[in-house]
């Protein structure tokens, strides 16, 4: 998990292992690139859009997603689409399959934080069960293993939780907005033209081979 300061108040999650993948995505089209350049000269390098495509997703699907908490809202950065939540709209904080944030009108699931596996509950230690925020708790103390510590769902829900306590305690959201009150949906245009491009520019590579 990486979780650092933003813009003064602001938190950003992000999912370590994803920064993995991102890596290795950028690895595996660099060294691509190059064997293409050694192996087949400087010319060959015309036919690298599929290659471009890898490293482009390792950045679109793995490294800019996030969970951005603030005084405003939680910002969800997916890949296709960035949804900002005001917190007067939040009803419901969900991890059954990732971070989902239920609002009156609609649920919006995080990219950035997937609830875990089969293994992921079985394999909780007793201090991933303490100190979460109240309202992580079901019947009988019981936790969801979404909503673990250790898990990347778990950790984006609690420091949206804790700034969600936080601003209820202290008087700074009215009960009764989340019905008229709406998320705002910004879909990356620029992104997914870049995905449509170097997609075409990938079978048009492949097909003249």
């Amino acid at each position: 998990m990486s979780s650092a300061p933003h813009a003064g108040t602001d938190e950003i999650f992000k999912a370590r292992t994803n920064k993995w993948f991102a890596w290795l995505s950028w690895a595996v089209a660099a060294f691509g690139i190059v064997v293409t350049a050694v192996s087949a000269g400087p010319g060959a390098l015309t036919g690298i859009a599929p290659l471009v495509l890898v490293a482009f997703l390792g950045w679109q699907l793995f490294w800019m997603p996030a969970v951005v908490v603030h005084d405003v809202g939680i910002s969800l950065e997916n890949p296709f689409r960035s949804i900002a939540v005001p917190w007067a709209a939040l009803v419901h904080v969900d991890t059954r399959f990732a971070l989902t944030l239920v609002t009156a009108e609609k649920s919006y699931t995080s990219w950035a934080a997937p609830a875990p596996g089969i293994w992921g509950g079985r394999n909780a230690r007793p201090e991933d069960l303490q100190g979460l925020p109240a309202t992580t708790y079901g019947p009988g103390r019981s936790v969801r293993p979404g909503d673990l510590k250790s898990t990347d769902s778990g950790q984006a829900a609690r420091l949206v939780r804790e700034r969600w306590d936080e601003l209820v305690e202290n008087g700074r959201l009215s009960a009764g907005d989340a019905a008229s009150t709406r998320a705002t949906v910004t879909y990356r245009w620029a992104a997914i033209t870049v995905d449509i491009l170097l997609l075409a520019a990938s079978y048009w590579a492949v097909a003249v081979q």
